[in-house]
Order: C-alpha cells, then sequence, then structure tokens
C-alpha cells in the first residue's frame, strides 16, 4: 500500500514504521530490517518500545517539503 502525496502531508507529526514504510512503497519487514541495520534514510526516534519516523523528515526525503 503506497500513499498519495496528499495522504502523507496529512499525516501526524510522527509515524510508525508500517506507515513510513508504507510511504516509501516497501514492506515493514524491510523497514524493520533497515532500521536495526542502521540504514534506514532518515532519523529514527526511539520512543521506549516504539520506533517513530517523523514526517517532516519524510517530506524531505521525498522532496514534498513547501
Amino acid at each position: 500500500m503506497t500513499l498519495t502525496e496528499e495522504e502523507v502531508r496529512t499525516l501526524p507529526p510522527v509515524v510508525n514504521v508500517p506507515t513510513a514504510a508504507a510511504v516509501l512503497g516497501i514492506s515493514p519487514a524491510t523497514a524493520y530490517r533497515l532500521i536495526r541495520a542502521e540504514e534506514w534514510p532518515t532519523p529514527v526516534l526511539h520512543l521506549g518500545r516504539y520506533i517513530r519516523i517523523p514526517r517532516a523528515a519524510l517530506l524531505d526525503m521525498l522532496e514534498l517539503r513547501p
């Protein structure tokens, strides 16, 4: 499931890994593997047992920031 540009722009300020994976068009398993290998292309927030990705970083990576 890949998200549209409009859907990406309206995401909350931080998103979970499956949502970030959908933005990039990859599987959640691949996203978690990249994060564990420290090869994920944006900053990663480790909040206790939760992993979150900043929406702004995804927008920058996809060159969608105004």
